[in-house]
């Protein structure tokens, strides 16, 4: 098999991100994914990154594994085209505005009427009920909406800054999307009953945080009980918002988690210390001949006395780093069992000897942009394997080898192509 998928056709709706890339997850995993584009493409194509006609570094990223056909959903023979690819069709994946399938023609209730056992997916940003349920999103709202920004804790001139390592909100749903999908799949194989999934940005950020969220009635945060006691007057108060955020990273200052769980200075580069138990942080501290008194017996958590020690434990460990260099504490720590790792830049990683050698970075051959490197597969599958060959698609590419199959003539091709139904 070429993957678990294998056999399983999607027909995706999606531009962008998020949708996008849920389609090239269940592509990687095997599936024959066609993205059905509008005549002007998806808007991703242009930005950003442009590195050739109708082609850009970030359509690209997301879009491996796929076939494009250019169709418009505006006109009934292009409704019609699509139709047709459903009814032969396993899954439909998109993330229009809530308003626009309806419009299009692509909605689950005539999608479903079309083959009864489709999965359909259906990604919107706030979900379909509620009174955001109409409105359009983009990660960097949902990443203000849902509190990630400010938990982050970070900021520009006193405002939250955005979590630019990845649009990770859309990418979240990206992978709900290939996990709602795949136990679909599975519900159909036992039932024989396609179904319905939403799926929204918002639920994805928020089961991202879900640590944070997570409330204990009985047992408030010191950030739960200040948004009830605090955070309302402060606002009626008319107090500035960089003061409100500026006391609520103080209440999310937690030094004695920093102590073991951070980045460090070395004399030479820097290097990252991971130590979540109290028997890793046991062995990092005796690996740096550092007395720790949170380990001895009778120590109480929380209190000033607590915080101010591991502030000066911080301080210590930060003079100690700087004492060798990143390689000689990667051996030190590495023998003593205490988790670490160097810090990298993302460029660096299309060559990293440690993810080539686990099929992490693969290479495909774009027919417009020539050589590609990026992340491999997800998982290593010992009995369907997982193997991408397929790099994005060009703009329209499979257009005329999708209509094929489902059946078209060349006659009939010609005339949709000379009425401006499919490009």
């Amino acid at each position: 098999m070429a993957g678990p998928l294998e056999g399983v056709r999607v027909i995706e709706f999606s531009e962008i991100i998020a949708g996008p890339v849920g389609g090239m997850l269940l592509a990687d995993f095997g599936a024959d994914v066609i993205k059905v584009e509008p005549p002007w493409g998806d808007p991703w194509r242009g930005s950003p990154g442009p590195v050739g006609p109708n082609e850009s570094r970030g359509f690209i990223a997301v879009n491996r594994g796929k076939r494009s056909i250019r169709v418009d959903l505006t006109k009934p023979a292009g409704k019609a085209v699509v139709h047709r690819l459903v009814e032969g069709a396993d899954v439909v994946v998109l993330n229009h505005r809530p308003d626009v399938p309806a419009k299009l023609g692509i909605d689950y209730e005539t999608l479903s009427a079309v083959n009864a056992r489709l999965i359909y997916c259906e990604v919107t940003a706030y979900g379909r009920q509620g009174p955001n349920r109409e409105l359009p999103g983009y990660d960097v709202i949902v990443q203000g909406l849902s509190g990630m920004m400010t938990s982050e804790g970070h900021d520009d001139g006193g405002v939250p800054r955005t979590v630019n390592v990845s649009p990770v909100s859309d990418m979240a749903t990206g992978y709900s999307i290939m996990m709602s999908v795949s136990a679909a799949l599975y519900y159909r194989e036992r039932t024989g009953k396609g179904q319905k999934i939403e799926n929204s940005l918002l639920q994805n950020s928020l089961t991202m945080q879900v640590s944070s969220l997570t409330q204990l009635d009985d047992y408030l945060t010191p950030g739960q009980t200040w948004r009830n006691e605090t955070l309302p007057g402060l606002k009626e108060a008319g107090v500035e918002f960089d003061q409100i955020y500026a006391a609520y990273r103080g209440l999310r200052y937690n030094p004695e988690f920093r102590v073991y769980y951070r980045v460090y200075q070395t004399s030479d580069w820097v290097i990252a210390i991971g130590c979540l138990s109290g028997p890793l942080r046991q062995k990092m501290a005796d690996a740096m001949g550092v007395h720790d008194t949170r380990f001895d017996p009778g120590y109480v958590r929380d209190t000033p006395e607590a915080i101010k020690f591991a502030e000066n434990l911080i301080l210590t460990y930060e003079k100690l780093f700087k004492q060798k260099t990143t390689e000689e504490w990667l051996k030190l720590l590495t023998a003593a069992g205490v988790p670490c790792g160097p810090i990298r830049f993302i460029e660096e990683m299309v060559n990293d000897e440690q993810a080539l050698a686990n099929g992490m970075i693969v290479e495909t051959r774009h027919p417009v942009s020539g050589n590609v490197r990026g992340p491999g597969p997800l998982s290593i599958m010992s009995e369907s394997p997982l193997k991408i060959t397929r790099p994005a698609p060009a703009f329209g590419e499979h257009t005329l080898e999708v209509l094929h199959e489902a059946g078209y003539s060349e006659a009939e091709i010609e005339k949709l192509k000379d009425n401006g139904d499919v490009y």
